[in-house]
């Protein structure tokens, strides 16, 4: 882990406070480590984080030391945490010295590609702008190659390129997107992959991760089920994953599973006379339901 590479360099005696920024480091580490599921990607990012400290530190050195560039492409289905690592890395980067501020910009199509000649470049040069010393996530980058050769979208991905030559190290790209859309985008333009000489997939969760994830959401919200919840919980998230596994939501879906939840205890618990805070928190098996909310795929 890279904290205990900072610690050991720093070689604190016993009694020492660590300073705040390894503090932090620590406490994101932390947070990516409680993400359910995940496990591969999480040691990609400590592959990652690895290799940024010690190159800086061979650099310190005089030693020879690759330049730290750490563009990189994530792969997954939706739902599967993308834009969440994405924003833990960025802060990560932050705290090890690689980034100058550590936000995220988050960005689509719509913020990059304009309707005129000339309006895409400088749209995207802005998004640009606005990452600089953070993490520019594109979402659904495949999308910028959509239209062929006379779309404007080519426009973006050439401002781009351009911008992470010219500002090297300055700030990080993360292209996302579905796994075959993804690898469709990057065959119709190989250049990209020598410059994104990173790629971390994001495997769909298991019916018990996707379970353990709708607990957690619970739990965040003061909920607590019944044993006959648990069980009518856990039959509708395999059900819904199985039925249709290419365009089931992931971690989003079984959000939405909750919150559907939640609203149905409401309704329930408005016809009641005297309400207890058991009663409030208390998710029952019939609040569960496989009703689907019109103008989505499931809820």
């Amino acid at each position: 882990m890279v904290f205990a590479f900072v610690l050991a360099n720093r070689h604190l005696s016993h009694g020492d406070v660590a300073p705040p920024a390894e503090q932090r480091l620590a406490a994101l580490q932390k947070e990516l480590d409680s993400l359910i599921g995940l496990h591969s990607v999480k040691a990609t990012i400590r592959e990652i984080q690895a290799y940024a400290y010690i190159q800086k530190k061979r650099s310190a050195h005089q030693l020879a030391s690759d330049p730290v560039v750490l563009h990189t492409i994530f792969v997954g289905n939706p739902g599967t945490g993308k834009t969440t690592v994405a924003r833990l890395l960025s802060r990560m980067l932050a705290e090890m010295g690689v980034l100058e501020k550590g936000h995220t910009v988050e960005v689509e199509r719509a913020d990059l590609v304009a309707e005129y000649i000339g309006q895409t470049a400088h749209r995207t040069r802005e998004v640009i702008r606005k990452a600089m010393g953070g993490l520019l996530f594109v979402d659904e980058a495949y999308s910028l190659a959509r239209g062929g050769e006379r779309d404007f979208g080519k426009e973006a991905i050439d401002t781009l390129v351009k911008a992470m030559e010219d500002y090297r190290g300055t700030f990080v790209v993360v292209l996302a997107g579905y796994p075959e859309p993804m690898r469709a985008f990057l065959r119709t333009n190989p250049g990209l992959y020598s410059r994104f000489p990173l790629m971390v997939e994001f495997p769909d969760y298991s019916d018990i991760e996707l379970f353990k994830i709708a607990e957690s959401m619970f739990a965040q919200r003061q909920y607590t089920l019944t044993k006959g919840a648990r069980r009518k919980l856990a039959d509708l998230i395999r059900r819904m994953r199985h039925r249709d596994p290419i365009s089931f939501g992931n971690a989003r879906t079984v959000r939405n599973i909750v919150e559907k939840t939640i609203r149905v205890q409401a309704v329930r618990l408005m016809a009641k006379q005297n309400v207890t805070v058991q009663e409030l928190m208390t998710i029952l098996e019939e609040d569960i339901t496989g009703t689907p909310v019109r103008g989505t795929n499931y809820w």
